[in-house]
């Protein structure tokens, strides 16, 4: 081997050393979330891998996985190895956390009971509102088609469900009169989502139904992708507020090492950075400060909590998601 080949080969393996270095140096999470918050963490990756970068002098590269919350959760269960998981119902990090994979007193680890942001469910309609649909009354009339998600398979359709439940709740009826009023509106479904993003797949690019319920935020996702003036946004009167939990997978993290990386990430979304984010995206902040200054993409409306009505998150979750509950005596699946 002559001279020059030697030191080519010296350089390369001297580049392929830094190379390695920077790659063990580079600490990678995967954040398990919901469908419809794609846009949401694809804007807040990089956010966070320059504040952390500034913050540590250390690379972060943040990986997503996307899904029904619910079955992202089973996922995790069953072994995605999810450093942190950003869900859009609460039972579904419980559900987590009753398997051990996530901290028992989750809650306490963040502010706000460590939800960062929160949503609503709004409707939406095809140009020009052809059906009239105003409020959740006109989801139920004969001859109206209504796309959900399947309450067993995501947060976006429990809270859908839970929407409807509690407005009935909220006017003076009874739950008799509830049960009846959700058993109409998913007997309008003809099908219904595997998720917020299929949902609205359905709705959209398959052209069925008249109305899609989803969360506030999706109407944003829906008008970038296909275009403004396709559909129209409704407000209903009364609607439930849906909230957005975070926490760590200590099974994770114990075994990649990255329970700081993953701390600082949920840490991050309560940042100011962070919240304006959420509010561009029509996530709801937690900071009141936040929330003040982009007031104008939030409109007015009567919102309860799954507590108010329901008792709390879980007394909803076992009396009417779970196997055998309120939900499955009053849909069969077509």
């Amino acid at each position: 081997m002559n001279l020059k080949n030697a030191f080519t080969l010296t350089l390369a393996a001297l580049a392929l050393g830094v190379s390695q270095l920077a790659s063990a140096q580079q600490v990678t999470l995967l954040n398990s979330s919901y469908d419809v918050a794609r846009e949401f963490y694809k804007d807040i990756n990089p956010a966070f891998s320059a504040w952390y970068k500034k913050k540590t002098g250390k690379d972060v590269k943040v990986d997503q996985s996307h899904g029904g919350s619910s079955a992202q959760a089973r996922a995790v269960a069953d072994g995605l190895d999810a450093d942190v998981v950003t869900f859009n119902t609460v039972t579904d990090v419980e559900f987590l956390a009753d398997k051990g994979l996530v901290a028992k007193d989750w809650t306490q680890k963040f502010p706000n009971k460590a939800t960062p942001t929160l949503s609503t469910h709004i409707f939406v309609v095809r140009k020009g509102n052809p059906k009239g649909i105003k409020d959740w009354d006109d989801l139920i009339k004969p001859g109206v088609q209504v796309v959900v998600v399947n309450p067993k398979l995501g947060g976006n359709g429990r809270q859908t469900y839970l929407g409807a439940w509690g407005y009935v709740k909220k006017k003076g009826g009874t739950d008799a009169q509830a049960a009846e009023f959700v058993a109409k509106l998913f007997k309008n479904a003809p099908v219904l989502g595997k998720g917020g993003r299929d949902a609205s797949g359905i709705f959209l690019q398959r052209n069925i139904g008249d109305v899609l319920i989803t969360f506030e935020s999706e109407v944003i996702s829906i008008v970038n992708e296909f275009g403004a003036g396709q559909v129209e946004a409704v407000y209903p009167s009364i609607s439930v507020v849906a909230e957005n939990p975070v926490a760590v997978v200590e099974r994770t993290v114990a075994k990649k090492g990255t329970a700081d990386v993953a701390k600082a990430y949920l840490d991050f979304l309560y940042t100011d950075e962070a919240q304006e984010i959420a509010a561009k995206h029509a996530l709801r902040p937690t900071s009141q400060a936040v929330l003040k200054k982009n007031a104008a993409t939030f409109k007015p409306i009567q919102l309860f909590t799954v507590s108010e009505v329901f008792g709390s998150a879980a007394e909803a979750q076992k009396v009417h998601f779970n196997d055998g509950g309120k939900f499955d005596q009053i849909y069969t699946v077509k």
